[in-house]
């Protein structure tokens, strides 16, 4: 199913009424999510959004979840046995549920009214990736029920999103081999984003690092890093730093200049050297994330070839039971 038609069938249902939508899985399919949560905070002016790990949303379910909310579930595999009861969870309270997996048995479609089965792999389209789909429908559904004056801007970001990100993993193919070789043997990093580019800085650190890597590491938000974060600072830690475009970079380049100063080993991903600002500024800063989860994908791949540690090795994830 396409985004057009999946908003008009929601719509339809609620009679163009929509009380919330919520964004609820698990891992790095939650971090897939992280941005359009972001956009309803900072555009919606009349619905209820949240961010649910599966198994809190499971627990806790929010109050203000009614028959004309909507809930988007995701989950790669289409078994996440959280999200599949997050999914039956929605449907008790009413609510529409829309799943997404590149699994086309996926047990998530039973919990979902609207379903859709992503592209996955090196040949796949930017833009139907599932944190793509996920902003494009939200986006889609603030813009038909309460209007957002940049969706035009937004629809040619999508359009062109591609471009950019194909543009800059060439550019970065130097720069990952380098960054690479030269921390092969560190096993600690702090990864630091603003807006709605910290959903990746917080998916590169449980996702990439830790879970594919088996490194330790941790998320900073630009904006809180000089508020507690920053008295860890010395010419040993490694950073890599999200440069975001868009409204919150401000919070970045003052946490870059204090690194500059103080910090030695820190690795700037900066969106707009990469080509993001050719979306429309009014939009841009929503695609951030979309850039940086393709860009990221080189710095984890360059890493694991020289540390000889492959990206799907586990030593609990679907081995022991949990």
């Amino acid at each position: 199913m396409d985004v057009t038609k999946t908003v008009e069938n929601i719509l339809a249902k609620n009679e163009g009424q929509l009380s919330g939508v919520y964004f609820v899985a698990c891992g790095g399919s939650l971090v897939d999510m992280y941005v359009a949560e972001y956009f309803m905070k900072a555009e919606s002016s009349k619905c209820f959004t949240g961010w649910y790990t599966a198994n809190e949303f499971c627990h806790v379910p929010p109050k203000a979840l009614d028959e004309q909310a909507v809930v988007i579930l995701c989950s790669h595999g289409g078994n996440t046995k959280e999200t599949v009861q997050a999914g039956r969870v929605a449907q008790s309270f009413g609510a529409q549920t829309v799943g997404l997996t590149h699994n086309k048995e996926a047990d998530l479609f039973e919990v979902s009214n609207y379903s859709f089965l992503y592209d996955w792999g090196a040949d796949a389209e930017v833009k139907n990736n599932p944190m793509a789909i996920i902003l494009d429908l939200t986006v889609s559904l603030v813009a038909q029920t309460e209007g957002y004056a940049h969706y035009d801007k937004f629809k040619e970001g999508m359009g062109i999103i591609d471009t950019v990100v194909k543009n800059a993993i060439a550019q970065v193919q130097e720069r990952v081999k380098v960054f690479a070789d030269k921390y092969q043997n560190d096993t600690m990093f702090y990864i630091m984003g603003s807006g709605p580019s910290y959903g990746h800085a917080y998916g590169f650190s449980i996702c990439s690092l830790m879970e594919m890597q088996w490194l330790d590491s941790t998320s900073v938000h630009s904006g809180e890093y000089f508020h507690g974060p920053f008295e860890v600072t010395d010419q040993d830690r490694n950073y890599i730093m999200l440069m975001s475009e868009g409204r919150t970079r401000p919070l970045d380049e003052r946490a870059k200049t204090f690194l500059q100063e103080y910090a030695k080993n820190v690795e700037y991903v900066d969106a707009k050297e990469l080509g993001l600002d050719l979306i429309p500024t009014e939009v841009n800063e929503f695609f951030n994330p979309i850039l940086f989860y393709s860009v990221l994908a080189e710095y984890r791949l360059a890493l694991s070839k020289v540390r000889n540690h492959d990206l799907d090795v586990r030593r609990y994830m679907g081995k022991v039971a949990y």
